[in-house]
């Protein structure tokens, strides 16, 4: 863990991160320590909480939960009301990728697909809502795709783009109290995501190579990078920033 001062962005925070034990959810984990903010990671296995939280330290704490269960979510709730009483920050990360040409979608792999991406992010904040402290934040992970379309993207890039719609409506629906609700949109950044979704290798190449030319930066990002934008996003800076999509894809989606 860095050495804190007292002008640490997340001083005194409480943070929940789900799929926080690899890629982009475990680079916010360590920034939001790093920063000051006391950390509850969810992950699907143990092996890889234990694993995550040997790196985080004493700040973190890890919790096995599936973000289309239900049952999971509250019970993640209760844990996170029993460990912090409170939350500031709402990072609902957890999610993948299913891919295949529209004659290959099968109501199960649809299914899973929304299960993983549109119910798990909606349901775990209505999980979480009553442990949320006024004035938190909420970040959605959306993805650079949300206005995009690609071959074999279909059920992904549609999911992602309700996810965005989700910030939108939640943004306003919890101002009274305060709760700000911005959507994170990654481009492509090397993580396990392909290696966890239903793609083959060279459809990430092909995505990669598609961003790399067609971005003013020409190259993937790093999770490093899109940790930092979940910073300023929980963070007292964005304090006035609300229903908005914070786009880290190298320029791909806006050019």
């Amino acid at each position: 863990m860095s050495n804190q001062t007292n002008n640490a962005r997340l001083a005194a925070k409480k943070a929940v991160i789900t799929g926080g034990t690899t890629g982009i959810g475990l680079a916010t984990a360590r920034r939001y320590v790093e920063e000051g903010a006391e950390v509850i990671i969810t992950g699907r296995k143990q092996e890889g909480i234990d694993n995550a939280l040997a790196e985080l330290g004493e700040r973190a704490l890890g919790f096995v939960a599936d973000s289309t269960s239900i049952s999971d979510l509250s019970a993640l709730a209760e844990f996170a009301k029993r460990e912090f009483g409170k939350v500031d920050i709402l990072f609902a990360n957890a999610g993948n990728g299913m891919f295949a040409p529209i004659d290959q979608v099968d109501e199960a792999l649809y299914a899973r697909q929304f299960d993983l991406n549109v119910k798990g992010a909606f349901f775990t904040v209505q999980a979480l809502l009553p442990v949320l402290s006024d004035n938190s934040s909420i970040i959605l992970t959306a993805s650079a795709v949300h206005e995009k379309g690609a071959p074999g993207g279909t059920l992904y890039f549609a999911s992602k783009a309700a996810v965005r719609s989700f910030a939108r409506t939640m943004a306003a629906e919890l101002g009274g109290r305060g709760i700000r609700v911005n959507t994170l949109s990654p481009g492509i950044v090397p993580t396990n995501f392909f290696e966890n979704s239903n793609a083959p290798a060279e459809l990430f190449n092909d995505f990669e190579a598609m961003a790399g030319h067609g971005a003013p930066l020409g190259r993937a990002g790093k999770p490093a990078e899109i940790a930092e934008v979940a910073v300023f996003l929980g963070s007292d800076e964005a304090s006035f920033v609300t229903a908005a999509d914070y786009v880290a894809d190298g320029g791909w989606m806006n050019v």
